[in-house]
């Protein structure tokens, strides 16, 4: 009898323990997001409604029917700069379109005019009418403090699907990658967030939601993602944007001359760059530097090479080009030079260069 009510006993305390441990021990919900988790939704449901979806469009005449059709050119991403309508994306996302439609995220879309280019920084700016309730900015980050490894962030319009959000690390920073026109685009930031076509144009985000660079290309033998992305840092489109609403180009500062190709340079085998011509009146010449003249015999008398500039060495044409790109009109700058073999030095007032 008493080996019965001690089975009972077992029986029972064993029951409460499994009701006990169940109650204190509930089972693990996959709806529980990490803190990173929370983050970077909190920044997705902040940013997204900043971020447009644009397509552009040729139009072509019909000779026979004599109509006009809208002839689809592609598709890419674009951010709110500010309450007035202006919008930012890359400049070959709209390359050579005759209409450009902006879709918010309410699936509105309005016809945007151009309000400025910058072909060499790959930027451009758009504006359309729209309701400034609807006009949400993103808050700009900085670039200068970026650090690989730290995460990035991407919204756009990949494929046309709308939205989209991918998440990365800095890969590298320092890169320089060509623009549509040609010339070197310096400091871009390199990142494995996922970005495909239709991304261009659009936001790449700190953690905390800062703009830190606006999305521009990919590398990839076969066109698709293979996690190298590129994006032009936030620091060139602050520089770049107001200029193009204000002036609907980037005013560029300069020394008024012309200088050697490198290919004839190298041919030649001078290091540095070398004056060809300058402009009369211009800072070059009001600072003595020389281009490159005949003599009385008809001798060719090379130019001037430029050596250093503010203690940067100059090694060819494009650092000239490079290092002016931060710089401002009427900033003084210190040059060194060779002429004849002898090391010169001068100062010169940089000037605005015209088109």
């Amino acid at each position: 009898m008493l080996s019965g009510c001690l089975k009972k006993l077992n029986k029972t305390l064993a029951g409460v323990i499994i009701f006990v441990a169940a109650y204190a021990c509930p089972a693990y919900s996959q709806n529980q997001l990490q803190a990173d988790e929370l983050s970077t939704i909190n920044v997705f449901e902040r940013i997204s409604p900043s971020v447009v979806f644009i397509k552009n469009a040729s139009l072509e005449w019909d000779w026979f029917s004599t109509n006009l059709y809208e002839i689809p050119q592609g598709a890419g991403s674009g951010f709110i700069w500010d309450n007035q309508g202006h919008i930012v994306t890359n400049f070959h996302v709209i390359y050579q379109a005759d209409k450009i439609e902006v879709f918010l995220p309410d699936q509105q879309s309005y016809e945007a005019e151009i309000v400025g280019l910058s072909p060499d920084d790959d930027l451009a700016v758009l504006k359309i009418k729209a309701p400034q309730a609807l006009l949400k900015s993103i808050p700009l980050g900085s670039s200068k403090d970026l650090k690989v490894g730290q995460k990035a962030i991407c919204i756009g319009n990949p494929f046309g699907l709308d939205y989209s959000l991918s998440t990365g690390v800095i890969s590298a920073l320092g890169r320089s990658m060509r623009s549509i026109g040609g010339r070197k685009i310096q400091d871009v930031i390199q990142t494995d967030a996922a970005i495909n076509p239709g991304n261009s144009g659009g936001p790449l985000l700190d953690s905390s939601g800062n703009l830190i660079g606006v999305t521009t290309m990919i590398y990839s033998p076969s066109g698709a993602y293979a996690g190298v992305g590129f994006a032009i840092p936030v620091n060139t489109v602050k520089r770049v944007v107001p200029q193009l609403i204000k002036y609907g180009k980037v005013k560029k500062a300069g020394l008024g001359l012309l200088l050697v190709p490198n290919r004839i340079r190298e041919r030649l085998g001078i290091k540095g760059a070398m004056i060809l011509a300058i402009q009369k009146g211009g800072s070059a010449q009001k600072a003595g530097l020389l281009p490159t003249r005949r003599d009385l015999s008809g001798d060719i008398i090379y130019g001037d090479v430029i050596t250093f500039i503010d203690d940067i060495e100059i090694k060819d044409a494009e650092d000239v080009i490079n290092l002016f790109e931060g710089k401002n009109i009427g900033d003084k700058v210190n040059i060194k030079f060779m002429r004849k073999e002898k090391e010169y030095g001068t100062t010169a007032v940089l000037q605005e260069l015209r088109d």
